[in-house]
This record gives C-alpha cells, structure tokens and sequence, in this order.
C-alpha cells in the first residue's frame, strides 16, 4: 500500500499506483458547499467544530479531519492568511467585503455570495493605477505556513495550496463579465492593462508564497474559467493573444519556485483550449466538466492530451450525484475510471464543489467506488 501522498505523486507523473486518487476538500472546487457538508457530516454522526471556509464568499466548506478519514481524500489543503490592512470584513449575516474591495450579497435561498457592483465596471485605464490594490504579498501571510505543509506531509497526505490568485478570472470578477469580454472586442487597450495589473500582483504573491512553501507544495491551484456549456468563453485567437502570453508568464514563475504540479480550474467546454495549456505549463485540468460539449468524451481526452496532462473532477455532478441511484454513482465512476486512469494521470473527484442537492449516500457511494474500481490493473 502507498501513502496518499505517494499516490498523488505517482498519478501524476503519469504512473500507476496501487489505486485511482481521490480529490475531496482539497480544494475549493474540490469541496462541498456548506449546506452540503453539514447534510453530510449528520449523516455520518460527526459533529466537528464551527464552519470554516476554504472560501467564505463562495461557501466553499473546510472539511474537519474526521470527515476526511471517513471519505478516504488523499490530500489536504492549506491557504495564505489574510491580507494586512485589506478592507475585508462582514458587514452583516448577508453581505461582506473581499480582499479586493468587493462587495459580496447573499440573495434568500442562495447558499453562496454573489457580486453586487464590480468595483471597476465603470473605471477607465487611469483608475486602474488609482484603485487600492491589496497587498497581496505581505510576507506575513506566509508566516508559518511551511511547517503546516510539511506536517501534512509527514502524515502521509500530499499538500494542495490553493493559491487564490487568477489572471483573468480576477479581472471580469473586478470589471464585470459581460463589460471585460466587451473590452475585448472593444477596447484592448483596457482589457490589457487590467489582466496585466492582474500579474503584476500575481507574480510577487506566488514568488514570496513558495520562498516560503515552495519544497513542501505537491499541487499548486490556480486557474481562469475560459468555458461555457458548449464553448469557449472567447474565440481561441482571441485567447492566445490576449490571455495566454499572461498566464504563460505567471505559470512560468511558478515553475522557477518549486516542483508542485499546476493544477488549474476551468469550467465550460474547453477542449480547443487543452494544448494551449499543456504548452504553457498545466499539468492537471480541472474539473473536466462532462455536461460541457465535447468535454464528455473522456475517452478522447485521454487519448489526445493523456500524455501531456493529467485529468482531477469528471464524476458528473449536473444529474448523476444530485438525481442518480447509487448504482448511477457507482457506474459513472467506473467509467472515468476506464477513459481516464490507465498509465497514471487522473485524480478522481467530483465535477466541481458538490452542491445542497446531492444526497449524502451519493457521496459515499461515490468514495466507495473509486477505491473499488481504481485499483490497478484498470479492469476495462
């Protein structure tokens, strides 16, 4: 038997360990929302401490370590503290306020924050030097954090940093989608200076983040949602020559600081996109979102882009965990299992953070699975 560290690590290298990898609360797309993870944790009998958040906006739940014993996860994830002197705080119950200056509302019914006004919709080039950017590479939110990681190593677990810093995904968050993606066509001017002010913070976080973490770091999160349901987000030319020159400077940074692996988020149909990744350093695309297009054969992904990255999500959570049997559960992991696990390279998890509606015993049965299924040799 391998530790799970072992076995995250062998996976992607493109090995085979002695079973499939499971992915679950290592991350913010990896996690359970929160009303989610309270449905789950009384199912199980565990009563665990106060709610804490991988992502308080987004809900995004911190698994107690009970739980993640129980559901069998084999890594652990580990986030910088705070920003000194930011604006962020709770306002009430309802609203808080980000790192970033932004204003966070939750609607009744919702079990997430949503963006009320993006602080820069109405900002010209001149407002973006203007605007007070947070200090996002204070060293002392790095305090610390290397003995955290290494503990979690020596447990046996791989350590999954969430880096929460994105290029593009910051900026539309800050500008507003719909008015970033007119300033594409529109204005690249704008669209430009503010992706690359988005660098510019990113580059010195993750270079003073791994001084410090960087030898105790297996999986580095980042990302930029570039897919919608049955596209690109953008034109692929468009993406190449506005976007990816950035990230490819970003991930290149990364890459001088440790050896992690680069594990990065994307929802939507993203397939046109897969080499570009893969050129300029991804090594694990995530959440391989099988309801999105082309994204469902992932047979194909496999066969086309197995060799050049490895594959964490594809268990679908659009109808077979909220509204499938255990059976649907049991079958669709089995089937990823197939396309993607052979010679290494895949990370089981569900497609993106599982959301209220999905019964606990899918969950379970979801975990089951993959160590029943995943065991190598794959039995196709």
């Amino acid at each position: 038997m391998m530790t799970s560290r072992e076995r995250v690590l062998t996976a992607l290298n493109h090995e085979e360990p002695d079973r499939v990898p499971l992915f679950i609360g290592t991350s913010g797309v990896t996690t359970l929302l929160g009303p989610a993870y309270e449905r789950l944790k009384t199912h199980l009998g565990v009563r665990g401490g106060p709610p804490r958040w991988l992502s308080r906006p987004l809900q995004y739940a911190w698994l107690d370590e009970e739980v993640f014993q129980k559901l069998g996860s084999d890594a652990r994830p580990m986030v910088a503290g705070p920003v000194p002197a930011s604006p962020a705080r709770e306002v009430s119950p309802t609203e808080l306020v980000d790192a970033w200056g932004c204003v966070w509302k939750q609607r009744e019914g919702v079990p997430y924050y949503e963006i009320v006004e993006p602080p820069l919709q109405n900002a010209t080039r001149e407002d973006i030097a203007c605007y007070p950017w947070p200090d996002l590479a204070n060293p002392a939110r790095f305090h610390g954090l290397a003995a955290r990681c290494k503990a979690i190593q020596d447990a046996g677990h791989a350590v999954v940093f969430l880096s929460g810093l994105t290029l593009f995904e910051q900026a539309y968050i800050m500008r507003g989608i719909e008015n970033y993606l007119a300033d594409m066509l529109a204005d690249e001017d704008f669209f430009t200076a503010l992706i690359a002010r988005m660098k510019a913070l990113a580059i010195p976080t993750v270079r003073a983040l791994l001084k410090e973490v960087g030898a105790y770091v297996d999986v580095l999160v980042t990302g930029d949602d570039l897919g919608t349901q049955e596209s690109t987000l953008m034109a692929p030319a468009d993406y190449r020559r506005l976007i990816k020159p950035h990230q490819a400077e970003y991930l290149a940074e990364i890459r001088m600081h440790t050896k992690a692996k680069i594990f990065f988020h994307s929802d939507g149909d993203i397939l046109p996109l897969l080499g570009d990744l893969a050129e300029i350093g991804v090594d694990i695309i995530n959440p391989v979102q099988v309801n999105a297009g082309k994204m469902a054969d992932t047979a194909r992904l496999k066969r086309e882009f197995g060799k050049r990255l490895s594959f964490c999500g594809a268990i679908d959570t659009g109808w077979v965990l909220p509204r499938g049997t255990t059976e649907d559960v049991r079958a669709e992991v089995r089937r990823r299992i197939r396309d993607l696990a052979p010679g290494g390279g895949y990370i089981a998890s569900a497609v993106h953070c599982i959301q209220p509606d999905v019964p606990p015993e899918n969950m379970l049965a979801m975990c089951d699975a993959v160590r029943e299924f995943g065991r190598y040799p794959i039995n196709p």
